[in-house]
């Protein structure tokens, strides 16, 4: 425990705490030194533009047209009407939010139903957000002289307030996979906050001090696709307060004391970026200039590129609020997911054996029937081709190991995640493997048919990843069921390196400078995940007919 040192040119207040559920996830490539940054949510480098052309949050128009109907007595068909709710947003976002506010309150009002009608006591919207805050009289030894514990959701609450629930909205169905950590940290929000506001860029301040405390809390989860309801936590409040000690709070301190640095997603929200020793800054690494007006930071990827090109709205709908319709992937998509699923976990095994020493499965999660004789036949041929084959022990190898490096001309971090990553007499071999039925690039420049390939090239070019040059290489291998192969690629080649920096520049271009995002129908709409709230492909399609 000690106090966290501020980033050269982070300015503002650090000795408050402030945790929401999304900094307690322990994932792959989190910044422990990142989230104890943002932890101290007062501080921040004030150099950087904050300004956004299109909403990025996908529950901010919902929030609106829910608070309209539950806070202010606004008829739904009135709210869902009502511009303001949806100011900023894209054409498609505002569709799928009016949508998803009638499932959320038929969600609601069922649940609610059903539970009066079992001789409960109805419960009501509050409109205070709950905080759970705890105030020193004097600086603790991390500086910290006020803790804040917050839960993002909808909440309710009998008319005596012996009954609290938080609703937390999910895009699709009921999120039933939060870990146990988020739950008691959710129950325990919900059990012990008291009505509290903060002004801009300032503490939590109690609004109410003449609080009843509930002597029950629920956690229920919501999705506002299907309008599935799942009870998280229905607990007394003692057993609320009991896991949080044992289970969450634990984690709260080891968030605040984070200390080491990983580049990664977080990356894109860390007020310290600028001054990071972790991560390679690569100005220019997309190849496009600096946004004519200023803009938050973004996140880009070689997937999020080929999903731009096929369709701008339909890029700002999946990839940045990461909405869809729910519908089933194809089966060429469900194999290659399913080969990639089996090769990273066994490439993951400790101690290492090369694949050609495993046996094969009988079947492959997500296939159904004969769906998974091609997955397993390309399983086979990678036993050719598999790294780990005559690897030395200390050989490092990492299976989807997140990279990251940062563009600070574009202000974008750029993410990669590597099939595999394996060192190689002090070199680096990036290995992707790609799953199809057939030849697929048929004569097509292969950095241009796979553009994380050339996004491989500039990023290793640019010394991501580091190690011996002389040693260092990218590998495509790929599977098809009737055979396989496995190309390498020298990404300090300098014709190379042009290639892949013409590609990307080619496919980030676009992307860089749009405000707007339109969409543009074509032949991808047949499996578009968002076309339902698309209303250009509905005028197309009406004009088609005609």
């Amino acid at each position: 425990m000690s106090k966290l040192s501020v980033p050269h040119g982070v300015t503002g207040t650090a000795d408050v705490v402030r945790i929401g559920l999304p900094l307690l996830r322990e994932e792959q490539d989190a910044c422990a030194s990142g989230r104890a940054l943002r932890a101290r949510q007062l501080l921040r480098d004030e150099r950087r533009p904050r300004r956004k052309p299109v909403e990025d949050f996908f529950f901010k128009p919902v929030q609106g047209m829910l608070d309209a109907v539950e806070h202010h007595g606004q008829a739904l068909e009135a709210a869902q009407r009502d511009s303001r709710h949806a100011r900023n947003c894209h054409p498609m976002h505002a569709e799928w939010a009016r949508e998803a506010t009638s499932v959320y309150l038929a969600a609601r009002a069922q649940e609610e139903a059903a539970r009066v009608a079992s001789g409960h006591a109805p419960t009501f919207p509050v409109a205070a957000e709950w905080v759970s805050i705890d105030r020193l009289r004097e600086p603790d030894a991390r500086g910290i002289t006020q803790y804040e514990r917050t839960v993002w959701g909808r909440r309710y609450a009998t008319g005596d307030g012996r009954l609290r629930e938080i609703w937390i909205p999910s895009i699709g169905a009921a999120n039933k996979d939060r870990s146990a950590v988020e739950i008691a940290a959710a129950a325990a929000v919900t059990a012990t906050g008291v009505p509290a506001r903060a002004p801009y860029r300032q503490r939590y301040k109690q609004l109410d001090h003449d609080v009843v405390r509930p002597e029950r809390v629920r956690v229920v989860a919501v999705g506002l696709g299907d309008g599935s309801v799942e009870v998280l936590a229905d607990w007394d409040a003692y057993e609320a307060t009991d896991r949080f000690a044992r289970l969450a709070k634990p984690r709260y301190a080891a968030v605040v004391d984070g200390r080491t640095l990983r580049p990664g997603s977080d990356c894109l929200a860390c007020e310290g970026l600028s001054a990071c020793t972790a991560i390679r800054e690569v100005p220019g690494l997309l190849g496009v200039p600096a946004p004519a007006r200023p803009r938050k930071r973004r996140s880009l990827s070689a997937s999020d590129l080929r999903c731009y090109e096929s369709c701008p709205a339909r890029f700002h709908l999946t990839r940045t609020l990461n909405i869809r319709d729910g519908r089933a992937e194809n089966e060429a998509i469900r194999r290659g997911r399913a080969v990639d699923s089996w090769l990273n976990e066994r490439h993951r095994r400790q101690p290492r054996i090369p694949c050609r020493e495993l046996p094969l499965p009988a079947s492959l999660p997500g296939l159904a029937g004969e769906e998974a004789a091609p997955a397993l036949a390309m399983l086979r041929r990678h036993r050719a081709h598999c790294p780990l084959d005559g690897l030395p022990p200390d050989a490092t190898v990492r299976s989807q190991w997140r990279l990251a490096a940062y563009d600070s001309t574009a202000d974008v971090v750029v993410i990669a995640d590597p099939d595999l990553l394996y060192t190689e007499r002090g070199g680096w071999v990036w290995r992707e493997t790609k799953t199809a039925k057939t030849r697929s690039w048929g004569g097509r420049p292969l950095l241009r048919t796979y553009p994380q390939l050339a996004l491989a090239v500039l990023m290793m070019a640019s010394g991501v990843l580091g190690g011996d040059p002389r040693h260092s290489r990218i590998e495509l291998e790929l599977l098809r069921e009737d055979g396989s192969a496995c190309e390498e690629i020298d990404p300090f080649d300098e014709t190379t390196v042009d290639q892949a920096r013409t590609v990307i520049t080619y496919l980030a271009a676009g992307w860089a400078a749009d405000e707007e995002y339109a969409a543009t129908p074509g032949e991808h709409c047949s499996e578009c995940e968002v076309q339902r709230w698309c209303q250009v492909r509905r005028d197309d399609a009406m004009e088609a007919h005609r």
